[in-house]
């Protein structure tokens, strides 16, 4: 009777805990983001208070603040730059070019549609791809759903400025503190088991805060290459190729999908900005000469992140196999769509870490985890 009673107050506090999370989401989501962003912030303030100016040593808070002013400052500058292919898009797109670049771009389109037809004869013989994307592009552009975008812009704008400012401030704190988060796990542990959990949020902070700077360093690695590719082979101007690069960095963040779903962005803006410009630019070639460059640029970056900045990152970082580490990622697909994917190695890293420290005893967990015990230990 004593152990049912016992499953009942357990499974009655998980349930409490849980639904506490859920109604306190949003706050959750913040703390979990700030401590994503201290990881990133904190060696920018440790590297500051050892600083020594004369008699002058950065105090914990100043060095905190720059870090914070740091990060910012750098992701800002480099969210910055999409601004101006907005823009180019936007304002410089001329409807006109749309007949004066028409033959350029005619036999390919006959040449497309007469594929599509011979592949699909159900659409039958007055097909045109053209005509079928205008027709979504129009009904999807109805003034409408122009109002509720907006609407739904600016509720968005505020929400991302309510958070920001939220992981902004409490990043700080924990910044500032370096232990303030670990007394926070650590009020709701067991005495017994403290000594084990301080040492596995040791840990796993070592290893997060070398992944996610490791994936900072990837994106602007993949930008980097993506700019060169196509400013200088695809004759792109500087502002437009560091622009679309940087999207592409961004979402090629996304395991396997990311990479698709940027180079089929980065390929449509730079034809975009070729032939339906108002100011075209772009080196001299055919449509599908150019497309084909294009796609060149971003295959190219993707292999040199295959091949050299994933293994160093994900193997090294976290110290996982690669093979442990596609396993991962494919499950957490299979449960969590993109969400998942993107939270999987994060997730597993800290999982890896408390079974190395609780469940060190079981074969499987042992010679799963190796790397990180042996890393603990020295």
């Amino acid at each position: 009777m004593e152990r049912l009673a016992k499953y009942i107050i357990i499974a009655a506090s998980v349930a409490l805990i849980g639904a506490f999370c859920w109604y306190f989401r949003d706050v959750i989501a913040y703390i979990l983001l700030a401590a994503v962003f201290s990881l990133i912030a904190s060696p920018i303030a440790r590297t500051l208070r050892k600083i020594r100016i004369k008699r002058f040593i950065f105090p914990k808070w100043l060095a905190s603040i720059l870090s914070i002013v740091t990060v910012l400052v750098v992701l800002l500058s480099l969210f910055a730059f999409i601004i101006p292919i907005v823009s180019n898009v936007v304002v410089n797109f001329d409807a006109s070019n749309l007949k004066t670049t028409g033959s350029s771009i005619e036999l390919p389109l006959m040449e497309l549609n007469r594929f599509l037809i011979e592949t699909f004869p159900a659409l039958g013989p007055d097909f045109r791809i053209e005509t079928t994307i205008l027709q979504h592009l129009e009904s999807m552009l109805d003034i409408n759903t122009f109002t509720s975008i907006i609407g739904s812009a600016a509720g968005t704008v505020i929400d991302i400025g309510v958070g920001l400012f939220a992981v902004v401030f409490i990043s700080f704190f924990f910044i500032n503190n370096d232990n303030m988060f670990k007394n926070i796990i650590l009020s709701f542990v067991n005495d017994k088991y403290t000594r084990k959990t301080s040492e596995a949020i040791e840990d796993m902070y070592k290893l997060l805060s070398r992944y996610f700077i490791g994936l900072v360093i990837e994106v602007l690695g993949v930008a980097l290459i993506n700019t060169i590719g196509l400013h200088f082979v695809a004759g792109l101007t500087f502002s437009m190729a560091v622009g679309i690069a940087f999207m592409t960095g961004l979402l090629n963040i996304i395991p396997y999908v990311g990479p698709f779903v940027g180079g089929a962005i980065g390929t449509f803006l730079g034809l975009i900005l070729k032939y339906y410009s108002v100011n075209p630019m772009g080196i001299d070639v055919s449509f599908w000469g150019y497309t084909a460059i294009l796609i060149g640029i971003f295959v190219f970056a993707q292999l040199i992140d295959n091949y050299i900045f994933q293994p160093i990152i994900y193997s090294n970082s976290v110290k996982a196999h690669p093979l442990e580490i596609f396993i991962v990622l494919l499950m957490a697909g299979y449960v969590g769509g993109v969400v998942g994917m993107l939270i999987a190695i994060p997730s597993y890293t800290v999982i890896r870490v408390f079974a190395a420290k609780f469940l060190s005893h079981v074969k499987f967990v042992r010679m799963l985890t190796g790397s990180v015990q042996e890393k603990s230990q020295k």
